[in-house]
């Protein structure tokens, strides 16, 4: 019984470094395209997109919160996760905003 259980762990183990192994081959062959589409050149470019992924996130969130107010869906548990998901982003977009200031304000306030 010992013997069978630590075979069956053995072989378990292999295929799952196989399975890892082959994973790691396709992102490593997919990381490139990955970082030329998502790398913004500039902060303010990185700004903007984060905002409008932030207003993308809430538009979609409306649309759904509408179609399931006019009975078009029946999804309000989708509907209020994708509500929830937008005003996190939102909170964590404005925090981001509020560091940025502060750290503007400390550079304004630095002796020369």
């Amino acid at each position: 019984m010992t013997t069978s259980l630590g075979v069956m762990i053995n072989a378990d183990q292999t295929q799952l470094l196989r399975d890892m192994s082959g994973l790691a081959k396709v992102a490593v062959a997919a990381e490139p395209a990955v970082q030329d589409a998502a790398a913004p050149s500039s902060f303010s470019q990185a700004m903007m997109s984060a905002v409008r992924e932030v207003d993308d996130r809430n538009r979609a969130a409306s649309d759904k919160m509408a179609e399931v107010d006019s009975g078009k869906s029946d999804d309000l548990v989708g509907a209020m996760m994708m509500s929830q998901e937008a005003s996190l982003s939102f909170s964590m977009l404005m925090q981001v905003r509020n560091k940025v200031v502060a750290a503007v304000d400390d550079l304004i306030k630095m002796p020369i």
